[in-house]
């Protein structure tokens, strides 16, 4: 059993203010500093942090932002055989982060844009795979990887985050498309649909999870829904939790857990990366996991 993400891989420069930018603002921070991040990068680390046996495939670029954007996915153990080298740029977001926690994100793609589904061997996608992936990489180059998925039997995870399309048939191979409440109405907008759970999940044909923040995580799957409840904790850096939960999703997908059980696990590993600042240094391991998730909710 292993987990395989294809998707972006981006050094973070990650600033501390007081408040968050209106347009034309300028604002001083507190600090600044650099860290790994990326969707698809911090979803792998994620997932090898909850125990999960991960393998990368992406891209960086010939420069120096390429090998602190991959330090900490090393340090998880992540296979990262599957990761290109490129002429281009790494990946690089600026987050700001106000004193609620709240942020706003800027990303350059760069190389992630590059990355190719080919990178992917057929072998790497039987049924003992879950595949995870996201939008900051090639949304056809996505597509194609999910159809190949389908056909040699891996359970797919799609995060269909920062919203983008992939083709319909795409996106109905999916074991589960995960999107937030923003997400969720932007994509019911381009199905012609409502934007509950339910009726996201009908139109596509597979299951659909929404996560709502603290006010939790709704799943519509064959025709049943079900709600779990957020774990309460002081939130003060929520850049990674949407990342935590979908690596750990993926992780209880992986060792065996049924979709609900396996939300109630990313729940709580998305409440502990809010505990902490920064992206893939605040994303939990799975002892930690395990003592939140016995708890209520």
């Amino acid at each position: 059993m292993s987990v395989l993400v294809f998707g972006s891989i981006n050094l973070d420069l990650i600033f501390r203010l007081p408040h968050l930018p209106a347009p034309g603002e300028t604002v001083l921070g507190t600090e600044m500093r650099a860290e790994p991040g990326g969707k698809g990068a911090n979803q792998a680390v994620a997932a090898a942090r909850d125990g999960a046996a991960v393998a990368l495939a992406g891209a960086v670029g010939r420069d120096a932002f390429a090998e602190p954007a991959l330090a900490l996915l090393r340090e998880a153990g992540v296979d990262l055989g599957r990761v290109a080298t490129l002429d281009g740029a790494t990946g690089c977001a600026a987050i700001a982060v106000d004193r609620e926690g709240r942020n706003q994100i800027a990303v350059a793609p760069g190389v992630n844009l590059a990355a190719s589904a080919a990178q992917v061997e057929d072998a790497a996608l039987g049924p003992d795979t879950v595949l995870v992936v996201q939008r900051e990489c090639d949304a056809g180059e996505t597509a194609q990887l999910l159809l190949r998925a389908r056909a040699r039997g891996a359970r797919a995870v799609v995060n269909l985050a920062p919203f983008g399309g992939i083709a319909l048939d795409a996106l109905a191979t999916a074991a589960v498309v995960v999107v937030n409440a923003g997400e969720a109405a932007q994509l019911a907008a381009a199905l012609g649909s409502e934007a509950e759970p339910a009726a996201l999940a009908r139109r596509l044909g597979t299951a659909v999870l929404v996560t709502r923040g603290e006010a939790g995580a709704e799943l519509a799957e064959g025709g049943r829904l079900r709600y779990q409840p957020a774990f309460p904790v002081a939130a003060i850096d929520t850049t990674a939790a949407g990342d935590a939960f979908v690596g750990v999703l993926a992780s209880a997908l992986d060792r065996g857990l049924d979709l609900a059980a396996a939300m109630r696990r990313a729940a709580a590993a998305a409440a502990l990366a809010c505990t902490r600042p920064g992206t893939q240094g605040s994303l939990p391991r799975a002892a930690e996991t395990d003592a939140l998730a016995a708890t209520r909710p």
